[in-house]
């Protein structure tokens, strides 16, 4: 068996399931019910699984807090950056990057950070623009 899931700690993971179906069509793949600082959930989003532990310093793993978010950031490509969005900040995400349309890159995004001090970015692709084409673009901005 092979794949990829991508670990995150948090204070509390059942509340951050919660916090993340409100925003994005999540699948639940495993939750625990057991006391806080034990449990642990996978979910996925887009076919990404996330595996998400409790806060728990016995055993190392500790979670980033809201006011030194980690540097990793999750970049989720959506179907509509502006409903996404607004559930994000709804449940009280805080913004980082309202949502930004790049129109010669195809694409809009935004930025959020969640309570448990992880930063979420959106993309929203309206067209696709070859790797080509944006290294032009990339070299146009870079010249002028």
């Amino acid at each position: 068996m092979t794949g990829v899931e991508i670990d995150m700690v948090v204070t509390d993971s059942l509340k951050a399931l919660e916090l993340y179906e409100k925003i994005f069509d999540v699948e639940r793949v495993e939750v625990t019910d057991f006391p806080k600082g034990e449990n642990e959930v996978i979910f996925s989003i887009y076919g990404v699984n996330f595996h998400m532990l409790d806060e728990n310093p016995t055993f190392e793993l500790k979670a980033p807090n809201p006011d030194e978010p980690n540097t990793i950031w999750f970049n989720i490509t959506v179907p509509d950056i502006e409903e996404t969005f607004s559930k994000a900040i709804r449940v009280g995400c805080t913004e980082v990057q309202p949502v930004t349309e790049i129109p010669d890159f195809g694409v809009s995004n935004a930025i959020f950070s969640d309570a448990f001090g992880y930063i979420w970015m959106l993309h929203q692709v309206h067209k696709e623009v070859s790797f080509e084409e944006r290294m032009r673009l990339f070299e146009e901005k870079r010249e002028n």
